[in-house]
């Protein structure tokens, strides 16, 4: 029974209100209405598209009607029967129908069980997200259990509908986070989860796995502002992984004191007996056992829990005081002076604020026209655990003085006498006054870390005026000189330390401190940087170094107006520079932030020689590389581009990228710290660092443009996207056919069958095109393989070296495509590919780097 008059179509309707009215008189004629948009519904398929259809129109508009005509709703079986009725129409809702129907046919009143009956049909159906979305919708979560549920959709990348899910239970909330944690507890197998869903469709293995369950647990913490506490597994990694950062820092980039250090380490180890266990491991790997046995006592652990060295060292072991170490550093703190920056101005004028009486004084001098501050800003570092840094110390620098503002001493005063919003409010007035010129570096990120420390300074950022962010010139420095990209002189700024004097040297300078160096002579002395700023009373080396962090800028900022050619820059240096702050790269921030990153592929071994003349154009085939484990995607699609690559797996240590690189004669691509270690361990050039913060397709193009790698037609997809194999078998379509269907018997006799999963890669369907052609790829002869039987491997076919081919892994439909008469096997893991409509797009996204080889044919039209 048809709700608009046939001659009156959708589209021979003027206005929207005469749709409505149209509809509207439908609905007067229906004896029932409620019954006659159903037959509408499930005789129709216009409804099932997404935007505003025909369908849309009418549900929503019987909606308002009915609640000015309530004598047509329904009740008692009648009603039932038509909740029955929508229940099987919802899980092909697209979701803008969802609401009206659920309200229309009053599904919250309907039984709770007969409703928690019919998601568990959609579930088991393998239906998750429809399953997921229509609880959601009817509010049964309480009723479910939040693994089953959230489990698939997590395997399926859907991290959002399964926040969504717990979004307002948090006892379900809590649950889950518990249920995540499990699964990164160490020895744990996630394979063990993984492998109840081999036939998951839009399955995505290489978003689930511990690394993205740790980031995915964190983002819930802090959303759902649950107690960390609750994960201990997650926890207890994440302080691992800051302790293994710690002795970087110490001992391979040697940028942190040992008194800085050793607050740290003992913050982040705590009376935790594993993370204990690990420390006294990085002692005897990176000092020895000596160093071992003294945290031993001092974290008095218990003799069984020590290595046998160690317990060995400890019963020798004597606590006296080493008048010798004292004097050695006090040598080494006269010898800092004469490598690093210092301050020009006398002790006496650097002034730490703690009462509003005191600030005062700072204000009438920093709040006068014409003046020039610089400012900087310290927090503790949160070593990537949950929550936004908050501001401890503010530091301005005027010409003649420094002033450090006590932020927390000042806030709990202020809160104390109800005026909290004085001190923002000068804050504000300082940064929105165009005539003061506001110095700073990476001066973004630092605003931010303001404004989680004060809501009140939360638009300051967008209301700045007259700031100088010395980050520009940073970067027009970097692109102006080669020497810079290149770094600073190496300085070695280990204090004395009886086993750990020996190591190697101290990594180049970045960041603020290579800008001081460039410009005015020294580096920074960046040892107190990662101290615990929130700790009182601040120890006078951090007091030193917040005041030059300040006033650098201001010497910085003066001797670049005064001669900006000199160090290649524009006469209108000011004019470029003064106005709103750049932004700073925030992956870097919380953790070190003012060690900035060379521009992307600037760090590059020998990048001095290979940018003054351009390496010779190679073929993806003498091109191959090994990608550290946060550069999966890059690595992906460099192999869809035909170069050998190899992975490191997410629980890989970089270092493991070196091994391969030497032993294959690989160019390591990495980013971040892994960079700084690694380029050391191979040979010039072989070590290329991308930007981590540019997605997968732009860091492939860049890898490619740098080396000079010429990518033709042929090449796009030459290697197998799963293994990396060159060898592809051809198989054509009724031969698959014959195979798809003796693996289904297999399966169902109890066989062995084949894997049942098909790889599916972000945004893209299965139906990858493969180019898999006996006379382009070199060394292969097809004929070499052959296909064996039943007898063998049940339904499954093999090859002769015993790969079994995943033919279980085409999807239903397939076969049945006219176009395709060919499919193509990879001869090592036996994944399937066969032609689709990927190829054209990947041509179309690398445009750029696509040379013309002469390809006549398709890359299909195999000979």
């Amino acid at each position: 029974m048809p709700l608009l008059h046939p001659a009156n179509p959708l589209s021979s309707l003027e206005t929207t209100s005469n749709l409505k009215e149209e509809i509207r008189r439908g609905f007067a004629g229906l004896e029932d209405p409620l019954a006659g948009l159903l037959d509408m519904l499930e005789s129709s398929s216009d409804w099932k598209g997404k935007g505003h259809s025909l369908g849309y129109y009418i549900t929503t508009e019987l909606q308002l009607w009915i609640k000015e005509h309530p004598a047509v709703q329904q009740s008692g079986i009648k009603l039932e029967k038509l909740q029955a009725r929508v229940l099987r129409i919802l899980a092909q809702c697209p979701a803008n129908l969802l609401d009206p129907l659920i309200s229309i046919y009053q599904l919250h009143t309907a039984d709770r069980n007969y409703l928690l009956g019919h998601v568990s049909h959609l579930y088991h159906k393998g239906d998750y997200k429809e399953a997921a979305i229509l609880s959601i919708k009817l509010k049964l979560q309480p009723d479910q259990d939040v693994e089953k549920m959230c489990t698939p959709l997590l395997l399926q990348d859907k991290t959002n509908l399964v926040e969504d899910y717990v979004g307002e239970y948090p006892e379900l909330q809590s649950k889950l986070l518990q249920i995540l944690d499990t699964w990164c507890e160490p020895g744990f197998n996630i394979r063990d989860i993984t492998s109840q869903y081999q036939g998951l469709s839009r399955y995505k293995p290489d978003k689930f796995n511990r690394k993205m369950l740790s980031k995915l647990v964190f983002r819930l913490l802090d959303r759902f502002n649950v107690d960390p506490a609750l994960c201990p597994n997650v926890i207890n990694q994440r302080h691992l992984r800051t302790l293994n950062y710690l002795f970087y820092k110490r001992f391979v980039e040697k940028t942190m004191t040992q008194e800085n250090w050793t607050d740290h380490v003992q913050s982040t180890v705590g009376e935790n007996r594993w993370l204990q266990g690990h420390l006294i491991q990085l002692l005897i790997s990176y000092c020895d056992l000596n160093t071992a046995a003294r945290w031993a006592q001092r974290c008095n652990l218990p003799k069984e829990m020590l290595p046998y060295g160690v317990a060995d060292e400890l019963q020798k072991l004597q606590i006296q005081e080493r008048v010798e170490d004292a004097s050695k550093a006090d040598n080494y703190e006269e010898s800092k002076k004469k490598d690093y920056y210092q301050l020009p101005i006398p002790r006496s004028n650097i002034h730490f604020l703690q009462t509003w009486e005191e600030t005062l004084q700072c204000w009438e001098k920093v709040l006068q026209p014409g003046q020039v501050v610089g400012i900087d800003m310290e927090w503790r570092p949160s070593f990537g655990m949950v929550g936004k840094p908050r501001v401890s110390l503010l530091q301005m620098a005027l010409k003649d003085e420094v002033f450090l503002l006590d932020l927390p001493r000042l806030l709990e005063q202020a809160e104390a006498e109800g005026e909290k919003e004085k001190l923002p409010h000068f804050i504000q007035m300082l940064y929105s006054d165009a005539a003061i010129t506001k110095l700073g570096y990476g001066m973004s990120g630092d605003l931010s870390s303001l404004a989680a420390t004060w809501s009140a300074l939360k638009d300051t950022n967008k209301q700045a005026q007259g700031v100088v962010d010395l980050l520009t010139v940073d970067k027009q420095l970097q692109k102006s000189s080669i020497d810079w990209k290149r770094g600073g002189r190496k300085v070695d700024v280990l204090s004395p330390e009886q086993h750990c004097e020996d190591r190697e040297s101290r990594q180049p300078e970045k960041g603020l401190s290579l800008l001081v160096q460039h410009v005015l002579g020294k580096p920074l002395d960046k040892t107190e940087q990662l101290s615990n700023w929130e700790k009182r009373p601040l120890r006078e080396e951090q007091i030193l170094y917040a005041a030059s962090d300040a006033y650098c800028l201001l010497e910085i900022y003066e001797k670049l107006c005064k001669d900006p050619a000199s160090f290649g820059l524009s006469s209108d240096l000011t004019g470029s520079l003064v106005g709103k702050p750049s932004i700073k790269p925030r992956a870097k921030k919380q953790l070190n932030k003012q060690e900035v990153p060379s521009p992307s592929g600037q760090q590059c071994k020998g990048s001095k020689k290979e940018t003054s003349c351009p390496p010779a154009p190679i073929s993806p085939k003498e091109f191959s590389v090994v990608c550290d484990n946060m550069l999966q995607g890059l690595g992906r699609y460099l192999r869809c581009l035909g170069v050998d690559v190899r992975m490191l797996e997410n629980d890989d240590d970089h270092r493991r990228a070196a091994e391969i690189a030497r032993q294959e004669g690989r160019v390591i691509l990495t980013s971040g710290l892994p960079y700084q270690t690694l380029q050391s361990q191979v040979a010039e050039g072989r070590c290329f660092s991308v930007n981590c913060s540019e997605k997968a397709k732009e860091q492939a193009l860049q890898v490619l443009k740098h080396f000079n790698v010429q990518v033709s037609l042929a090449d796009i997809f030459s290697r197998c996207q799963v293994c990396n194999c060159d060898k592809y078998l051809k198989v054509s379509r009724e031969r698959m056919r014959q195979l798809v269907e003796g693996s289904r018997q297999a399966s169902g006799d109890g066989g062995s069958g084949c894997l049942v999963r098909c790889e599916e890669k972000p945004g893209q369907s299965c139906d990858t095109a493969v180019p898999a052609c006996d006379a382009a790829q070199p060394g292969y002869t097809p004929h070499s393989e052959r296909l064996e039987g039943r007898e063998r491997h049940g339904a499954s076919a093999a090859l002769a070296e015993g790969t079994v081919l995943q033919v279980a892994a085409i999807p239903p439909g397939v076969l049945d495509k006219a176009e395709l008469t060919d499919f193509y096997c990879c001869t090592r893991c036996g994944k399937v590919f066969w032609e689709g409509s990927h190829f054209g797009r990947v041509v179309s996204q690398f445009q750029d780097v696509l040379v013309d080889a002469g390809e006549e044919q398709s890359i299909y039209e195999l000979s």
